[in-house]
């Protein structure tokens, strides 16, 4: 089985990149033992700003069918937003928006879990509302999802793991259902 997963964040030092890795390490090692990990990082496809002038001008990036090409190759996905102004980060959104005009079937029908986490208690909540809200329309079989708040009190930077046993439950439980 081929695991992507990523932070849909453009962060170098993203908690939800540390979340993500740690998540995809935990189903590769507890629940479907053999899986291949890749985790990507969103800097990796920077595009200019969508806009339909740029498009009709320019055509379209080809790392925006790179994107593709990798969402293409996965057998599921494990994906980490971040939340900015109660939104999906403008890295996140811009890759889809590009994505999208090759075929708005982005993520390809793959099994998902999508997560989110925040240092606040609300874990990023509002942006992966919008995101399970519109995976459907881009592709996405979603399985679960799980929103993780008070991120440094639950995760050991050090140790890039959780600390907390029933948020550590609570993880292992949402990827179960992307085991195949």
């Amino acid at each position: 089985m081929n695991l992507i997963a990523f932070a849909a964040s453009n962060s170098r030092a993203s908690i939800n990149k540390q979340l993500v890795t740690h998540a995809a390490q935990v189903f590769a090692t507890d629940i479907a033992p053999g899986t291949a990990v890749e985790i990507l990082d969103l800097n990796d496809y920077e595009m200019p700003i969508y806009s339909i002038d740029r498009e009709q001008a320019d055509g379209i990036p080809p790392l925006a069918q790179a994107f593709m090409d990798k969402m293409a190759s996965a057998d599921a996905l494990l994906i980490s937003y971040a939340e900015h102004n109660q939104s999906v980060t403008v890295a996140y959104k811009n890759i889809v928006d590009w994505a999208s005009r090759i075929d708005r079937n982005i993520f390809g029908l793959r099994p998902t879990v999508m997560l989110s986490t925040s240092p606040g208690g609300r874990g990023a909540k509002t942006a992966l509302a919008y995101a399970t809200e519109n995976a459907e329309r881009f592709g996405v079989d979603l399985k679960a999802s799980l929103s993780i708040g008070n991120f440094h009190t639950v995760f050991d930077t050090d140790k890039g793991e959780l600390t907390d046993e029933g948020v550590t439950a609570s993880l292992k439980a949402a990827l179960s259902h992307l085991a195949p």
